[in-house]
């Protein structure tokens, strides 16, 4: 069954993604680029009110659109993870050194980690080429998201096949998938059926379909009646 990603940008719409049943919380800065990271003090924060309720969604958190340098990348992984959230969601580039960075990552998930890599469908002209190396290393998950936020959604970028297949190799390694990428609501007919483990909404849970402005608890609940609720278990 798909499951709803909310990406919230404060703690104030982290409570309220979290009151309007998003399945899974993702803390992302979308100011500061595709995968905009909040500030480490910041996710502590978040993660310290989540665990104040008695039923909560997992919390995920990416770690900004960071060079493609295995140092860098591990040590900003590690120091996310360390912060207690339940996923930390990396963006693969196809410049630098993507091989190396989840190469170096392994470590990280053999500690525990739980690490999702995020491929972006507007800059990799082979969506599924680096997934047996990411299963390899001990990833919990793929997904597919676009970089470039003002040229249009998913859908413009890959076509329903390509998703099917992408979704189908990485189900194959045991990976948990999503699906992102400026989403709207007309898109959801399109992708449930192609039964992804998530599907991932910034910009259309915001007023005026701004993906920078507020979250709006209206916007999530139509998106949230779109894509049928799972029971959160603990």
């Amino acid at each position: 069954m798909t499951r709803l990603l909310a990406s919230v940008a404060s703690l104030e719409e982290l409570t309220l993604a979290a009151r309007g049943g998003a399945d899974i919380l993702d803390l992302k800065d979308p100011k500061t680029g595709a995968l905009g990271a909040w500030p480490l003090d910041g996710i502590v924060r978040a993660v310290d009110a989540t665990r104040q309720r008695p039923v909560r969604a997992p919390l995920s958190a990416t770690v900004g659109d960071l060079p493609m340098d295995p140092i860098i990348v591990a040590g900003r992984v590690s120091e996310t993870w360390a912060c207690g959230v339940d996923y930390v969601k990396i963006g693969l580039f196809p410049s630098g050194d993507p091989a190396g960075c989840v190469a170096a990552l392994a470590p990280e998930a053999r500690r525990g980690a739980r690490i999702v890599a995020v491929l972006f469908a507007d800059l990799w002209a082979d969506l599924g080429t680096l997934l047996p190396d990411i299963a390899r290393a001990g990833f919990a998950g793929a997904m597919l998201d676009t970089a470039g936020k003002g040229s249009g959604g998913l859908l413009r970028h890959t076509t329903k096949d390509e998703l099917a297949r992408f979704l189908a190799q990485a189900h194959s390694h045991g990976l948990l998938t999503g699906l992102a990428g400026s989403l709207r609501l007309d898109d959801i007919p399109n992708l449930l059926p192609l039964a992804p483990d998530y599907l991932g909404f910034r910009t259309a849970l915001c007023s005026g379909a701004d993906r920078g402005g507020a979250l709006d608890p209206a916007a999530l609940a139509t998106v949230r009646g779109a894509v049928p609720e799972q029971p959160l278990t603990g």
